[in-house]
Parts: structure tokens; sequence; C-alpha cells
């Protein structure tokens, strides 16, 4: 639920469970099982035997609507603990003190009445310690009234001799705690799990063997108020089949449809009789949603399944030995079963879903990482909280920016114009919609899988409305209204706190294919005209991340090389998408591109009146009107805001000494001076001051927290930097992000490969934990998708590496490939990186190096890049003259050796075979690169 909100509340009684599993590894179905035929709500495990950053085992002990909190235990001895609920309730996780003679993990049920769960794991040993540490932990948590605190104590509780037992009972009844579990709780008849409560009311406690450990089971209900369980909800959609297209067909009428010269009249009229037509062939059914079941339980499942729940009932009430070891060896048999099948379910997944990596990561993913907990909105109020939010949050934003100066940035009148659209055709408008990922909104005319399906039949009149839309200059009414659908950032995030959302936009398809066909002959004409700003990166064909950074490394690492030392700024915008002024923008496409006519006032209409909605577990809000931003989730956006910060590149390089480069919003200058040069840093101060003062006329607001500051230089270079930067002194670290790549002092990068060997082998152990689920050819698909493209990732900038660093990566990718082939570490791995046809980490960034200078030559890099690469020229005539040289550039120092792309890509491209320099085809080049370079890796 969402917080702060009156609720009626009602006693509900609610079936906890308690059990030491001594691992969950391979009783994880088991677990599973257990809770659903104990009809269980909660289920707290002591000694998991889970590591850091495993969720496999969690993920598999969660049944269908739940979802588990686990924390990792601290050492290989024992220890972890795990809570598995149902989602209907709001369980969180809650950080506590550290005890060293305890495990212990806090959860909080509930919103508005909540109660506390505790649950403790101690190791076998002295008690003493422990003693202490929870008496100070019942001191800490004795301001709350309802706690209930479970777990293995490990301490004979029904031994009076035992001193310890009977301190920590005298020391719990003091703190008013009262303790429910009598009998024995392990095989050895000893009572070690223990229920303890304050201010709840717990009731039917007993204790029964599961099986699945040398521990018995502990259930009991808890009775506690809480918010009533919601009505089941109805959900409405339409079923398409295979014959409703051919049914679409033959109902279409076209004669129905009035063609008038207003593009929203035009557009309702089509819309209308396309939603009757749809009525008849696949009417909107409503039915109440079930839970979802797992897709890989069979019939033969269940019948084990039935099997073993009636051998339990025939030990319960025979109590013979012989039909208990019987219900063990079936319980084990059910939970292979179930790993096989499950295994042939995901193996059949990503064996048919080979060319579509989005459903192979998201699967992968839903397996190793930890389960999103469901959305708490439960009705319509809270999806308007939701609205609310968002629409403050832009609010908010732009009452926090100053006024704006007055001051008006001058600029030539345009070279060139666009006054008209060129109409679209019906092919253009089918190759659009080939290419369209599949997706679903609730103002959709048709759905994306019917839409392709009857095209042939409703495409002329799509293209009509879509021409009679470019012709009059008007963006249809009915495509401006956005769906936001919040998802949860991470996974650890509170649920109930509206901060740890990010609202994903949707639109109408056909209003996503209408900007893709304008986008199309804007994206044309910015790039026949040349009015994109040289150094922006985002969202532009051939352009990356990595051509970015390799432009700002390469130029700070000659600058280091010609003994300079260099200040990196890296600039944050909160919510720059949300916050752009429309007057402004349109202002914008006129003064600066050339719009007029049709043109301009399509823009101007595409931006204005937009409205959006909030939506979230089939909850719809109220409208709200967008008043600002581009549209998010849209194809024009991002363009449209590459546009908005085009006078930023005219602002900064009026200061000669500063240098930049743009990524969509992301701002980086950087400022190279020598030791006797510091005053060329007063250029970047005042920069900066300009670019603050023109982002507050621009309606865009500059996150000063999130600015930082790197000095790349040696300590010694020049005493007292710090107080020629001003105020940018407070946000100077030592290394920082730039574009997912960590930089540091020493643009050496010896921290981010550190931070890249860890997480790829983070990677790679659970990737270990799926090799008996998939094939081998399936299971180098997921290397390579979660491994190899870490590792690809702008490792053109690895030329800083040493060769220590280098070492490393290589030991990431010979564990993959071991890991891929089930060889031991003592196998000489050459072998078998020449079987997987793997180039080694240094060749694949020689690899990377040579086709982006490749890709410079020929027109099909950045300019930027292609800047950075000069032709070797003789005055005197050589026999070289004709063999496509580069000249390889030299600095005042050579301090640092040829670590940067200017001096690197010369050196390889001179050392390739003359054939393969003469080259014109990208694929040609990188078919036939096999020359001495790579020859001796294998």
């Amino acid at each position: 639920r969402c917080p702060d909100q009156n609720h009626t509340h009602t006693n509900v009684t609610i079936r906890f469970g308690l059990l030491n599993a001594r691992s969950i590894a391979n009783k994880s179905f088991s677990l599973n099982e257990l809770f659903t035929n104990r009809n269980l709500d909660a289920l707290f495990l002591t000694e998991t035997w889970q590591r850091d950053g495993e969720f496999i085992h969690l993920n598999e002990l969660c049944p269908p609507g739940c979802s588990a909190v686990g924390q990792p235990r601290p050492c290989r001895r024992g220890g972890g603990l795990a809570v598995v609920h149902q989602d209907k309730y709001i369980c969180r996780g809650m950080s506590t003190d550290d005890f060293p003679s305890f495990e212990s993990q806090m959860i909080k049920i509930g919103s508005s009445s909540v109660f506390y769960c505790f649950l403790i794991y101690r190791p076998p040993g002295p008690a003493g310690a422990f003693l202490s540490d929870f008496s100070d932990f019942l001191t800490s948590i004795i301001k709350l009234e309802k706690v209930l605190i479970l777990g293995d104590f490990n301490l004979h509780i029904d031994n009076n001799s035992s001193s310890p037992a009977m301190e920590l009972l005298t020391m719990t009844d003091t703190f008013n705690l009262k303790q429910h579990v009598s009998g024995p709780t392990h095989k050895k008849g000893h009572t070690l799990d223990l229920v303890f409560s304050l201010g709840l009311h717990v009731t039917n406690v007993c204790v029964e063997d599961v099986h699945l450990s040398d521990h018995c089971g502990v259930f009991f209900d808890l009775c506690v108020p809480l918010e009533p369980k919601p009505a089941p909800r109805r959900a409405k959609r339409r079923i398409i089949t295979e014959s409703t297209a051919q049914d679409f067909r033959a109902l279409f009428n076209p004669s129905l449809l009035n063609e008038c010269p207003d593009v929203d009249e035009f557009i309702q009229c089509f819309a209308t009789h396309c939603s009757s037509v749809l009525d008849q062939v696949a009417p909107v059914k409503t039915n109440v949603t079930r839970k979802w079941s797992c897709p890989w339980i069979n019939e033969n499942i269940l019948n084990l399944r039935r099997t073993c729940r009636k051998t339990e009932r025939l030990w319960k009430s025979t109590q013979l030995e012989v039909h208990r070891l019987h219900l063990k060896d079936l319980i084990t048999s059910l939970n292979k079963m179930i790993k096989e099948a499950r295994s042939s379910y995901f193996h059949k997944l990503i064996a048919t879903n080979k060319k579509n990596p989005k459903v192979i990561f998201d699967t992968i993913q839903s397996i190793v990482s930890p389960a999103v907990p469901a959305a708490p909105v439960l009705c319509k109020a809270d999806s308007n909280d939701f609205l609310n939010f968002f629409t403050d949050k832009i609010r908010d934003i732009k009452h926090n920016i100053p006024p704006p100066s007055g001051l008006l940035t001058l600029s030539d009148p345009p070279l060139q114009t666009w006054s008209s659209f060129d109409p679209v055709t019906l092919e253009d408008i089918s190759a659009l919609l080939s290419k369209t990922k599949p997706s679903s909104n609730s103002a959709d005319i048709l759905p994306h899988k019917l839409l392709v399906g009857v095209f042939d039949t409703i495409g002329p009149w799509v293209t009509k409305f879509f021409n009679l839309s470019l012709s009059t200059g008007l963006f249809p009414s009915s495509f401006k209204q956005a769906i936001i659908e919040p998802k949860l950032k991470k996974t650890t995030l509170d649920p109930t706190d509206f901060k740890s959302y990010r609202p994903i936009s949707k639109l109408p398809l056909l209003a996503k294919i209408l900007e893709k066909a304008v986008s199309k002959q804007l994206t044309a004409f910015l790039e026949t005209h040349q009015i994109y700003d040289t150094f922006q990166s985002g969202f532009r064909q051939r352009h990356s991340t990595e051509t970015a950074l390799l432009k700002v490394s390469s130029d700070i690492l000659m600058a280091a090389d010609s003994g300079k030392s260099t200040v990196l700024v890296l600039l944050d915008l909160s919510s720059a998408f949300d916050t752009v002024d429309h007057t402004i923008m349109i202002e914008r496409l006129r003064d600066l591109v050339g719009m007029s006519g049709p043109v301009l006032d399509w823009f101007s209409s595409y931006l204005t009146s937009r409205s959006f909605t909030v939506s979230i577990n089939n909850f719809q809000s109220d409208s709200a009107d967008l008043l600002c931003g581009v549209p998010q989730g849209s194809v024009l956006g991002p363009v449209l805001f590459l546009l908005y910060v085009l006078p930023l590149g005219h602002i900064i390089r009026q200061y000669s000494d500063v240098s930049y480069h743009l990524f969509a919003d992301d701002i980086q200058i950087y400022c190279s001076f020598s030791s006797s040069e510091p005053h060329k840093l007063s250029s970047l101060i005042n920069c900066l001051s300009e670019l603050k003062q023109w982002l507050n006329d621009n309606s865009l607001q500059l996150n000063s927290s999130k600015t930082e500051t790197l000095i790349i230089a040696p300590d010694s270079a020049i005493p007292g930097i710090k107080h020629h930067l001003g105020d940018l002194s407070s946000s100077v670290k030592t290394k920082l992000r730039n574009l997912g790549v960590i930089f540091d002092q020493d643009m050496s990068l010896e921290f981010y490969s550190k931070h890249l060997v860890k997480n790829c082998f983070f990677h790679l152990r659970n990737i270990s934990k799926l090799r008996s689920m998939v094939s081998t050819n399936e299971l180098e698909m997921i290397v390579h998708a979660f491994v190899s493209s870490r590792l690809d990732y702008c490792n053109s900038l690895f030329t800083c590496l040493n060769k220590k660093e280098l070492a490393r990566l290589q030991f990431v990718q010979n564990s993959a490939a071991r890991l891929l082939t089930r060889t031991n570490r003592r196998t000489h791995i050459t072998p078998i990186l020449k079987s997987l046809h793997w180039l080694p980490v240094l060749y694949r960034l020689h690899f990377k190096i040579l086709v982006l200078t490749f890709r410079a030559l020929h027109g099909q890099a950045p300019a930027y890049i292609a800047s950075l690469i000069q032709p070797y020229s003789s005055t005197r005539s050589l026999r070289s003259s004709g063999q496509h040289l580069l000249m390889v550039p030299h600095t005042c120092f050579s301090t640092r050796g040829d670590r940067s792309f200017k001096a690197v890509a010369p050196r390889l491209w001179n050392d390739l075979p003359l054939h393969l320099r003469s080259m014109d085809s990208v694929e040609s080049f990188k078919k036939h690169l096999k020359t001495p370079l790579f020859k001796k890796a294998f």
C-alpha cells in the first residue's frame, strides 16, 4: 500500500513457518512445495548457506505470487537468513545493528499498521558473548510495541540444568517476551528453534518433521490487524488468434470511412470503424486474474505431488518408519523431476528466442537476479497519488530554477530552410512497422500483432491520414496521450516510496510509426546541413559512448604525454528532458534549424496540448497536462532535445582553452594546461558560470550536488591546484564514472579494470548454476551476453592498461572459456580459445581499434574520430607513398608511451598488409583481418 492513507483494519490470521534448512541449494523446490502445501503466508529460513549476490535458489524457492528477502552468510561456517512471503503482504527488509555473536534480519510487515519480525541464527559455541549481545539487541528494539523474534538459538531450552538457556528465558521474560515453542525441534531431541512475541497473538503452534534437514519445522498462526485483502481484479482483454486477422479483413469496409480535411476527424472515423470490427472478431472479455502458475509444471509432476501428499497422510496415521523413508524418497524424486522439467522449459525458451536477445536477457535475469516485488498500488486513488508525485516533481524543479537573466543569445539566421515534408508511401510505413518492436498500449487502435496481420488491408488508410497530418501541419490529438507505468528502479528499494520508481512512458503504436517517418526526414535534413553539434554523441548514428570516451581520453592522454595536466568536469542536469520549455524549443527549431510553414506547425502541434495518465495494476489515474518537456518514450523526443541544447557548443567554443563533449544531457568539459599555465583554469571557471546562466535561461536545472571534477595530474605537478578551481574544489574526486567507465587521476583505468573483473566473476558464478539447464551453444550465448559484452565495452580505451591489468581481464575470459568447455584450470588455455574462436583480450582491443580506424578512413565514424587520424605524406617520392600509411604523432615528452587512440591506431594500422588497408567494406575488412598481428595469438 502507499503510505499516509486512511484504511480500515481487520484482524487477519496469517500462517508462519520456521525452519533451519541447512542449505537451500538442493532443497529449493522441496521448500517451494512446503510453502504451498502448508498454505503459508511467510516462511522464515535459517542456515540458507547462500553467498552474497546469489539469488537463483531463492527464486526457485518462491511460489507464484511470492517474493524473498535474503541475507547472505558472513562466512563458510553455516549461516545465511531468508524470508519468503506472499506479495499480498508488504514485507520490507530493514537495516539493523550488527552483532558478532549472531546473525539477525529485520522485516517490517504492513504499511499503516505494522509489526516487526526478527529472524535470528546463533552458531554453535559458547553462549556468553551471545547473551551479552542479545541483551543489547533487546535494548535497541525496546521502543517497538509489536515484535516477533524467531530463529535457531542453538540453546537447549528443554534442559533446565542449562544455565545459558535459563538465562535466555529469564532475559526474554524481563523484556515481556513470551516463548511459544515446546517439544523437540531437532532430531537429537532438543528444543533449539524458538518463537518469541510481544504484543502479538500467536496460536496453533506445532512442530513437525518435514524431512528436509535435521531440524523440524515450526508452524504457527498470528492474528494481526492488517489491511483487508483487496477484491479480485477483473482484467479486460481481447483474445487474438490466427483467424482474427482473416475475419477482420472480411468485415473491414472502406466505404464506411469518410475522408475529410481534418486529421482528427479522419483518425476518429478510422478508429471507430476498426474498433467496431474488432468488437466482432475479438470482443473484450472480462475475467478475474488468477495466480500465475509455473509453466514447467506438467501432469507427471502433479501426479507425483499427489502421491507425496497421500504418503504423508499415511505416515502421519501409522507413524511407521518404512512410510517415513518412502515419503523422503518421494520428496527427493519430486525435487529432481521439477528441476529437470524447469531445465527443459528454459532450454526451449532460449532456443525459440535465439534471435531475440531481450527475451534471453530478461529470462536469465529472472533466474539469477532477485525477483521484483509486486507493486503495492491497489486502487485508482493510489495511481492518482503517483500522478501528483510526478507532476509535483517537475513543478518543484521548475520552481527552483532562477528567473532568466533577460539576455538573449543572438545567432545568425539559418542558411537552410525546411518548409514541407515529403509524402510517405505505403512501402515506407510497412518497412517502419516491420522494424517496430511489439508493444502494448490501451490507446492503440489495433494490437501490434493484429495490425501487422491486416496492414495490407488498412495500410492505404494509414498512409492517407499520415500524409494528411504532414501536409496540414497537425499532429493527431489522439496520439498525444501517454500512459505512464511506474517501474521499481531496484529490487532493494522501498516499494512504498514513490521516489523508488522510474516512470516508463508508453505511446500509441501508430504515433510511434508516424514519428519514425518524420524522424527519418528530420535526421536526413540535419545531417545534410550539418546542424548537429560536432561533439554531440547521443542518439546519433555511428556515434556511441565509446567514440565519445575515445575522443576525451585521447585528448587527455595526448596532453599528458606533452607534460600537461587536465581538469575534467562532469555536469549533471535534473530531469532535463522533462523541463524543456516549449516556447524556446519552437524558437530554436525556427531560428537555428530553419523550420517554417507546415513543418514548424507540425512540430509545434506535436509538442503542445499533450497529457498523460498513470496506469498500474490495471488501475488508471486521472489525466494531467504536460506543460513542458519533450515526450518521454517517443521517437522524436531525444532528437528534439539535441536541438534544444545546440547553443551549448557555441558558448563553450568561445573559450579556446576549454574542450567539451556531450552525450544527450551528459555534459563534460575539460581544460589542459602546463605547470606554468594555471591561469587557464579561469577560462574553465568563466565557461562554467556562463553555462549555468544559459541553463537557467533555458529552463534547465544544473544539479550541483552531482557535479564531479577530476584532476588528471601528478600530485606534485601544480601545488595548490584546487585553489584555482574556486567552487569546483568541493566537487573534486579521486575517480569518477564517465559514461560507464571509471576514470582515475592517472588515467590508468586500474580501478575500472578491477571493478570490471569483479562484476564479470559475479555473473560467471551465476552462469555456472545454469549449466544443467541449457545446452553448450545456449550457454555460450549467455556468456557473451553477460561477460563478453562487458569485456568488449569501450575496450578501445584499454591501451591505458598495463600488462598486469590486461592479465586480469584475460583471466576472466579464460575462466569463461573453462566454464563453457568444462575443462580444469590445468588445461592449456590457447587450444580452448582457438576451438571457441575467441580472440584474447589484447587482440580484441586491437581488433576494435583497427575497425574504428577503418571506419574513420571511410567516412563511417564520427568526424571527431576521423580528425584524430592523419594520412602519412612525404615531401619526397617514396615507395611507401601509395601504401595508405598513417602518420604517428609525436609529443614533447614520451613518459606515458603510445597509450592514446591517436598514437596507437596509426601504429596498428601501418602493420597491416596493403591489401587490407585498401579494402572499402567493413564486412570484408573484418572477414579478412588475418594478419601476423593476430596469428601469433593462436
